[in-house]
């Protein structure tokens, strides 16, 4: 087992470089770039170049007359654009033997030039090795920081929506097993198949029409993850708060893995009760519960235990941008999608790393699963 697993770590290093290489050219093609957005913002708003680096403003913005003025709709100066981009890594200064200056300094008086493609995408994976993310270009934090501080709100969304679909859909499945082809199992099937078949964007925007102040009952808050009070509040309190914030995100985000694993359990103990040891197993008279819950739930819970670290992630990534918007939920949902509007690569390359990484990691857990739950399996065996 533990070749198995070497062989797999070892296969991690050329999959997450593909998702790399991949993910990297395409944004080459993409049309705009993060100095496009610095002028966007520019043109709306004069200090947007202080947002963003918070120096040379004022040395960029003389006119032509000598005086200051709004050089937005300009777009970006010659001299502050080359600072950013060597700032950003696009470019580098070439400057005379013991030249000393600042970056706009640099910009005025040495040689610019661009760095290729491929080198600035192995520097930057260098530097993801040793798990060095850099800053975003645009909220002066760096990405570590940035993925710390939106990560609980993500994790609340992604735990708690598996935990409550495996609480429910494991003995509803169960159930539907033992009762197949009855009415029961039927109103439940088409139930499930069509909670399935409604988008989790309805199913959010439902819900808070119907129970965060809508046209009907305000049961629920309509944003957040906790009231503005929440800190004056008692232990009970805070816990109180957070399930009453959590109910319906949680609730959005479940119904499509609800469904799905519901059906998996059900035909998972369809299988197992066809079996020949099941037919000794009640030949020798035990009592059908005994049949049930001592010899077919853990063979049959085989896949459905197993899947537990894959499906935590499918959820954790799947809802979680189409459920923090709806919601107002500051997560990382949220994260990428203005990372990626703007064009904030560190962000976007960086998250994309660390998230390919634990994707990949997960699937050697799912199969440590599998030898957990039933050492019968071997993965040394196989081929």
């Amino acid at each position: 087992m533990l070749a198995y697993i070497l062989r797999r770590l070892l296969l991690v290093i050329p999959t997450l470089l593909g998702i790399m290489v991949v993910n990297f050219a395409l944004t080459q093609f993409v049309p705009g770039g993060p100095f496009d957005q610095i002028e966007a913002r520019m043109q709306g708003s004069g200090d947007s170049i202080g947002a963003v680096s918070g120096a040379a403003g004022a040395d960029a913005g003389t006119d032509a007359e000598g005086g200051k003025g709004y050089v937005g709709a300009r777009g970006l100066p010659p001299e502050f654009r080359a600072k950013l981009e060597v700032e950003f890594g696009f470019a580098r200064f070439i400057c005379p033997a013991g030249y000393e200056g600042t970056l706009l300094q640099q910009a005025k008086d040495c040689q610019k030039e661009m760095i290729p493609s491929y080198e600035r995408f192995f520097i930057m994976m260098g530097k993801f090795i040793r798990f060095d993310f850099g800053q975003s270009y645009f909220r002066s934090e760096s990405v570590m920081g940035l993925v710390a501080e939106k990560l609980p709100v993500s994790i609340t969304l992604g735990l708690w929506s598996t935990l409550l679909a495996y609480l429910i859909s494991i003995p509803l499945g169960i159930r539907k097993a033992v009762s197949d082809g009855s009415r029961f199992d039927s109103w439940t099937s088409g139930v499930i198949i069509a909670a399935y078949a409604i988008p989790g964007l309805l199913v959010a925007v439902m819900l808070l029409v119907l129970f965060a102040g809508g046209s009907y009952w305000k049961i629920f808050p309509l944003r957040g993850l906790t009231s503005d009070n929440f800190d004056q509040l008692s232990l009970l309190g805070k816990v109180g708060d957070y399930l009453w914030h959590i109910t319906l995100p949680v609730i959005a985000s479940t119904i499509s893995s609800f469904a799905t694993l519901t059906l998996l359990t059900k035909n998972s103990f369809l299988d197992e009760i066809k079996k020949q040891y099941v037919m000794t197993a009640r030949a020798k008279g035990l009592s059908e519960r005994r049949v049930l819950y001592g010899h077919v739930f853990r063979n049959a819970m085989l896949i459905v235990i197993a899947g537990f670290p894959a499906l935590f992630i499918g959820v954790f990534f799947g809802g979680s941008l189409i459920i923090e918007n709806i919601f107002s939920l500051d997560g990382l949902g949220q994260l990428g999608f203005r990372s990626a509007v703007e064009r904030d690569y560190p962000v976007i390359f960086g998250t994309l790393f660390a998230f390919g990484l634990m994707g990949l990691v997960v699937g050697i857990i799912s199969d440590l699963m599998y030898v957990w739950v039933d050492p019968r399996i071997d993965f040394e065996r196989r081929g």
